[in-house]
């Protein structure tokens, strides 16, 4: 997965501007306790952190996103 296109669907499930807040500022344990800015600095996947939103959050992200 492309990082753009992970940003776009961060975007999609929690619009624009809590999309960057919740990626910089929830702790994801899926993530090793990390948050998703974290995450991708550390060299993480995209698609490893995508699939850890959608664990973290599995009621918000549609099935189309999944």
């Amino acid at each position: 997965m492309r990082l753009t296109d992970f940003w776009q669907r961060l975007e999609q499930v929690f619009g624009a501007g809590y999309a960057r807040s919740i990626a910089h500022d929830q702790v994801l344990s899926q993530l090793g306790g990390r948050t998703i800015d974290e995450a991708l600095a550390g060299g993480e996947e995209t698609a490893a952190v995508w699939r850890a939103v959608v664990a973290a959050y599995p009621e918000r992200v549609p099935a189309r996103l999944r």
